[in-house]
């Protein structure tokens, strides 16, 4: 006798809401904690558009595509963003000093426990301020989450994170000596630039593989994601810092090694809460970083997505500045306990095919 697999309720059914409102009212509470912590903080909340003429420009993020239609018919394409990044640099290039913002961002490709399409970015910037004052907000924010749901420990899955204890600090080269026995510095050079066969030769000596196709930034993602990312945050949260100047986005050069770059990400129960950079403000080098980007999308995926030009002309007088992305959603589910991103999410976007 055949089974026939039985779909899931919708979200919108009274049974499911029930049992998912719990969270999404601690959702709003932590929220509104957020809102205040920022507020005491002389942060002003900003609230960018969504549509912008560039999603970002990482090789790996997929946007979704749409087109302005003007009174002739014409057709401008137009992206829903990835991240209020952009946008938030040119309030900083207007003269704003502390600014949050909560929102919604649109990831394509991207559906799991841990992903969703449509999903809230909480970012905050510090204008004059270093990145290791971002460090201690993550703890801030990590303690108030926990407290405003009486959680004594953040949760997911089984593993826990306690937020009143002080995060670890680990650089990324200490992280691959750690946990992979692999010394990275030794694959890059005093400028920064990358040995791929280095780091082949030091993985395979690892055990890991290596396929022929493989560039350096590919051996460097999966030792991060089969090595490194799956011991983060466990017990207490970790500062995973100080990333190779290759894997730097849109952060500076560290002032004591070029290598490195002032990028940080947080961990906590194994997860990835939030990206972190000393922003970088160097308008020629920012470009050459996006053409690489994109030069490594067309190989990879066979497109590309424009430069936001006015972006590269606002950063030439952008202030320093430290910067933060955290998933909200993420830091809700273990605040709250939630197993999966759509029990935290009001109103999930509807599933489509695989």
């Amino acid at each position: 006798m055949s089974v026939t697999s039985q779909k899931p309720s919708p979200w919108w059914t009274p049974d499911v809401h029930a049992d998912r409102r719990p969270f999404l009212l601690a959702r709003n509470r932590i929220q509104a904690a957020l809102r205040g912590w920022f507020a005491a903080r002389d942060f002003v909340e900003v609230d960018t558009a969504t549509l912008q003429v560039s999603p970002g420009n990482e090789a790996h993020l997929h946007a979704f595509q749409t087109a302005a239609i003007g009174h002739s018919g014409a057709e401008t394409p137009l992206y829903l963003h990835t991240s209020p990044e952009f946008a938030c640099k040119k309030l900083l290039a207007a003269g704003e000093r502390r600014i949050a913002c909560f929102a919604h961002v649109y990831r394509n490709r991207e559906r799991g426990p841990l992903h969703h399409p449509e999903f809230t970015m909480l970012e905050w910037y510090r204008a004059g301020e270093t990145y290791d004052v971002l460090m201690e907000d993550c703890g801030a924010m990590l303690a108030l989450a926990a407290d405003i749901t009486g959680a004594s420990m953040l949760t997911y899955r089984g593993a826990t994170c306690d937020p009143t204890l002080a995060a670890e600090r680990l650089t990324v080269a200490a992280a691959f000596q750690r946990h992979a026995g692999i010394d990275l510095l030794a694959t890059i050079d005093p400028d920064g630039v990358t040995d791929r066969e280095k780091l082949a030769t030091a993985m395979r000596t690892a055990g890991l593989r290596v396929a022929e196709d493989d560039t350096w930034a590919d051996l460097f993602s999966r030792v991060l994601v089969e090595k490194v990312e799956p011991e983060l945050g466990f017990g207490r949260a970790t500062l995973l810092c100080e990333y190779p100047t290759a894997e730097a986005a849109l952060a500076r050069p560290a002032p004591h090694d070029r290598r490195v770059a002032e990028r940080f990400e947080l961990y906590a129960c194994g997860v990835e809460l939030a990206n972190a950079f000393g922003e970088l403000t160097d308008a020629a080098e920012q470009r050459r970083r996006f053409e690489l980007e994109m030069a490594e999308k067309a190989r990879v995926y066979g497109e590309t997505y424009p430069l936001d030009e006015d972006f590269l002309a606002a950063l030439a007088v952008m202030p320093e500045a430290s910067g933060i992305a955290l998933g909200f959603d993420r830091l809700v589910m273990l605040a709250t306990g939630a197993s999966r991103i759509d029990q935290v999410i009001w109103a999930p976007v509807a599933e489509t095919a695989p």
